[in-house]
């Protein structure tokens, strides 16, 4: 598992069956969005209402800051539930953001089962991962890439306080707050969090 501060944007590939050469490829972070996830979470457990189109995140931003941070090209999967009926006009502003959308229709939790497969089929890819979710059901999936031979940098992204204790049971998995660590929103959210005293300022609160 790769510590937090340490990044390479570069990855050895040894020979294949053919007997191509030993070369570098770039490699890459994967980032999971679970999107109904982080809408839910953010209107029932934050906001404990419906998100109006301008609290809601500002997924551009998101994407911009893994590939800034993480210093390497970003693949990013956006899965949302169709359930038979596609949003166009969101589909296409995602794509128009750079996201790959993968909409799902079918029997239960289709984007649950979706990013626990490609989590699981990860395992055989080199590269990162970075979860957006708060979700346990992704816990098993996450722990297997940490306990990966292929040393990868792993993260889970939400509001901190939410975060599945399961999720932050995993070893070297880091957690990012949407909100704080990204700034992912225009505006602050009605949040309550712990406050370290050198960061404490208290025109906030007058």
């Amino acid at each position: 598992m790769l510590g937090g501060g340490a990044e390479w944007p570069w990855t050895q590939v040894g020979r294949d069956a053919c007997g191509y050469r030993w070369g570098m490829t770039e490699r890459k972070t994967y980032l999971l969005v679970d999107g109904e996830n982080i809408d839910a979470t953010l209107g029932n457990s934050v906001l404990g209402r419906r998100p109006h189109s301008d609290e809601r995140p500002r997924w551009n931003v998101l994407l911009e800051h893994f590939s800034e941070s993480w210093g390497q090209p970003v693949v990013p999967l956006f899965f949302l539930a169709a359930n038979g009926d596609l949003p166009m006009t969101f589909v296409q502003a995602l794509i128009a953001m750079g996201y790959k959308p993968v909409p799902l229709n079918g029997e239960g939790k289709v984007v649950d089962i979706a990013i626990q497969r490609t989590a699981a089929a990860l395992k055989d890819r080199e590269g990162d991962v970075v979860l957006v979710s708060h979700d346990r059901d992704f816990a098993e999936q996450m722990a297997d890439l940490a306990e990966d031979e292929e040393e990868r940098r792993l993260a889970a992204v939400g509001f901190g306080e939410f975060m599945a204790g399961d999720l932050r049971k995993i070893p070297g998995l880091e957690i990012i707050d949407l909100e704080y660590d990204v700034q992912a929103f225009k505006k602050p959210l009605p949040r309550v969090h712990i406050i370290d005293i050198d960061e404490f300022d208290p025109l906030d609160f007058i």
